[in-house]
C-alpha cells in the first residue's frame, strides 16, 4: 500500500482540538521518546530534521526548510513535511504536511495545559502577537473556553487590527499592561528577545502560556512573573538548556530547577492548588509532540477512509 499524502486543508478539516489533547496526554504515558536535530546550512537557507521514536507510538521525521528569499517572491519562508513511520517493521504510514502538524502541534501543546492549569471559569483570554500561531490558538482556546471573549494585542497595530478582522468577535488591545491585568489567561507567541510581559502585572488566578521564545537568547517574561507562578514546562529536556525563558533564570539564580514543578511525564502533577495559584506553562515543543501529533492526524484520516 502507498503511503498517503495528507494536505493541509484534508488534514485540518478532520481534526478535534480536545480529542488532541487527549492523544498528547497519551503519548506521555508510553516510554519516554528519544529525540534528536540535524542542521543543515547554505546561508542564508536552512534544512532542520528533527526525530522521535517513542516505544509503541512510531517514528517521525519533520523535516523544515527556511529559504528566507521566499518572502520576498510573496512565498512561504518555512516548508516541509512530517514522515511517520511504523513502530512494528519502520514502514513509511504516511507524509503529512509541514504546517498541518506544526499548527496542530503547537497550540494543542499549549492547551494540554490550559485545560489542566487555567481556571475552568476563565472568560477573558489575551493573545499576545498576531503571527501565525494566533490564528491556531484562538481556534484551540475556543474549543476548551467557549464562553471565553478574547482580545489581541501586538507590537504593530495593524497587524492585530488585521487579525480581528479574519476571527468575529477579536477585539484590539492597545495597552499590553491593561490587558494582562484584566485576562484570565494570556498566551503569549512572539518573537521577542527581551521581556515583554512583567510579572508585577499579574494577578491571582490567572494562566500565563508562554510559546514564542524557542532559542536561548528569548525572552517574553521577566523574572518576576516565574518566581510568582508555579511553573511548569511541556518537556524538560527541551526547555531548561536550550530556550532563554527558562536557561537565562536559571542561569543569574533567578529560580532553580525545583521551581520547575513537573512536565508532561508527570502530568498528574499539572494542578492548581487553590483559586488564586498563577500558573505558568513554558510550550518548548519537540519531536516527541510532532509524532504523537502525527499519529492522531494519520488515525483521524484513516478513521474517515
Amino acid at each position: 500500500m502507498t503511503a498517503p499524502v495528507i494536505s493541509f486543508a484534508e488534514g485540518d478539516a478532520l481534526l478535534d482540538w480536545i480529542a488532541l489533547t487527549d492523544a498528547l496526554a497519551e503519548g506521555h504515558k508510553l516510554p519516554k521518546a528519544e529525540i534528536a536535530d540535524t542542521f543543515l546550512y547554505r546561508d542564508p537557507d536552512t534544512l532542520l530534521n528533527r526525530s522521535a521514536w517513542i516505544d509503541g507510538l512510531g517514528l517521525a521525521v519533520k523535516c523544515a526548510t527556511v529559504f528566507p528569499g521566499n518572502t520576498a517572491r510573496g512565498a512561504s519562508s518555512i516548508n516541509g513535511g512530517v514522515m511517520l513511520f511504523s513502530d512494528q517493521d519502520g514502514t513509511l504510514e504516511a507524509i503529512i504536511d509541514f504546517h498541518l502538524v506544526t499548527k496542530w502541534k503547537t497550540a494543542g501543546d499549549s492547551l494540554l495545559a490550559a485545560r489542566r492549569l487555567a481556571r475552568p471559569d476563565s472568560e477573558r483570554i489575551l493573545i499576545v502577537g498576531a503571527g501565525t500561531q494566533a490564528r491556531g490558538l484562538h481556534a484551540a482556546y475556543r474549543a476548551a473556553f467557549p464562553q471565553a471573549r478574547f482580545t489581541v494585542w501586538n507590537r504593530t497595530a495593524e497587524n492585530a487590527k488585521a487579525l480581528a478582522t479574519e476571527i468575529p468577535g477579536l477585539e484590539v488591545v492597545s495597552s499590553l499592561k491593561d490587558a494582562v491585568a484584566q485576562a484570565d489567561i494570556i498566551t503569549s507567541a512572539t518573537m521577542s528577545t527581551a521581556p515583554l510581559i512583567q510579572g508585577d502585572w499579574l494577578r491571582p488566578g490567572q494562566h500565563l502560556d508562554l510559546i514564542g521564545a524557542y532559542r536561548p537568547d528569548m525572552r517574553e517574561v521577566d523574572d518576576t512573573a516565574l518566581q510568582r507562578a508555579r511553573v511548569f514546562v511541556d518537556s524538560r529536556d527541551t526547555t531548561i538548556g536550550h530556550i532563554g525563558e527558562i536557561k537565562i533564570p536559571l542561569q543569574t539564580e533567578a529560580i532553580v530547577q525545583d521551581d520547575i514543578i513537573a512536565d508532561y511525564y508527570t502530568l498528574e502533577a499539572f494542578t492548581r492548588h487553590t483559586p488564586e495559584d498563577i500558573t505558568l506553562f513554558k510550550n518548548g515543543g519537540g519531536a516527541h509532540l510532532d509524532l504523537m501529533t502525527s499519529r492522531y492526524i494519520l488515525d483521524q484520516w484513516m478513521a474517515h477512509r
